[in-house]
């Protein structure tokens, strides 16, 4: 094992228990011929099973003083491809074989998960299917339906475009360092369409950012200036609620009155 020091800046915590590892392996199911990417390799306790079985693997990894190591360690049980690389800016799509080939696995870093998230997203035509070990508080929020305090914007931009399932909970003492909350296992499989209509997704992100940005309010202050009292009526919503209680069909129906308007030019103030 190398005595490479975790980087708070990258916020590296590594997987170390082997039965939690032979779980996620049993989960992802990888074969030879797909196309899969883990991202944060680190030491790679999860990249070297997943190479025995896949035969070939990319990875993406931002941390150079673990690429020349890791390498000489897969070297005899696979093909590991290294892209040296921010997987925040990193171009997923560029490694795909096709529509919805990508198979994207990692242990994503507290610190980034959710813009990450929000980037594989805008990728999803590439995607097949993504296992991740996230915060388990950010896997419940993705997973969380209309009504409660979890339920907000991740909820709502993940799951009209992704199905959430959580698979099993990691406990901190499965990482060195062991992070203070606990982990989930999860997999998100890409819709074949969206859970409800939506025009422009740029549009229905501006108004669930609006929305939950001041989810105290009703809705009809949350988004006033975005969208008139009239409008929200007219999708058969009511303005005096608050935002957590929209389902996704009605965020979507919102977003559409954007767009709607965005096109004729009306000013909504």
């Amino acid at each position: 094992m190398t005595s490479h020091r975790p980087r708070k800046r990258f916020g590296q915590n590594f997987l170390h228990d082997p039965a939690v590892i032979e779980r996620i392996v049993a989960a992802v199911a990888p074969h030879p011929g797909e196309t899969l990417v883990e991202i944060g390799p680190g030491h790679g306790a999860l990249t070297l099973p997943l190479l025995a079985r896949a035969r070939r693997l990319q990875v993406v990894e931002l941390d150079r003083d673990l690429i020349t190591p890791l390498e000489a360690r897969a070297r005899e049980i696979g093909e590991l491809v290294v892209h040296s690389a921010d997987a925040l800016r990193f171009d997923f799509c560029a490694l795909a074989a096709g529509t919805r080939s990508l198979r994207l696995v990692g242990n994503l870093p507290y610190n980034i998960s959710t813009p990450l998230l929000f980037h594989v997203i805008d990728d999803l035509a590439c995607v097949r299917d993504m296992h991740f070990m996230l915060q388990k508080e950010v896997v419940e929020r993705m997973a969380a339906p209309p009504g409660g305090g979890d339920y907000g914007r991740l909820s709502v931009m993940v799951q009209m475009q992704l199905r959430v399932e959580p698979l099993f909970l990691i406990r901190p003492g499965a990482f060195t360092p062991s992070p203070k909350v606990d982990s989930m296992f999860v997999r998100l499989t890409p819709r074949e369409a969206p859970a409800a209509p939506v025009e422009d997704f740029a549009d229905l992100g501006t108004v669930v950012t609006r929305a939950f940005g001041k989810r105290r309010k009703t809705l009809r202050n949350a988004v006033k200036g975005l969208l008139t009292a009239e409008q929200i009526e007219g999708c058969g919503i009511d303005p005096g609620l608050r935002p957590e209680r929209l389902s996704l069909k009605e965020f979507a129906a919102l977003g559409n009155v954007l767009s709607a308007a965005k096109r004729r030019g009306t000013n909504q103030n």
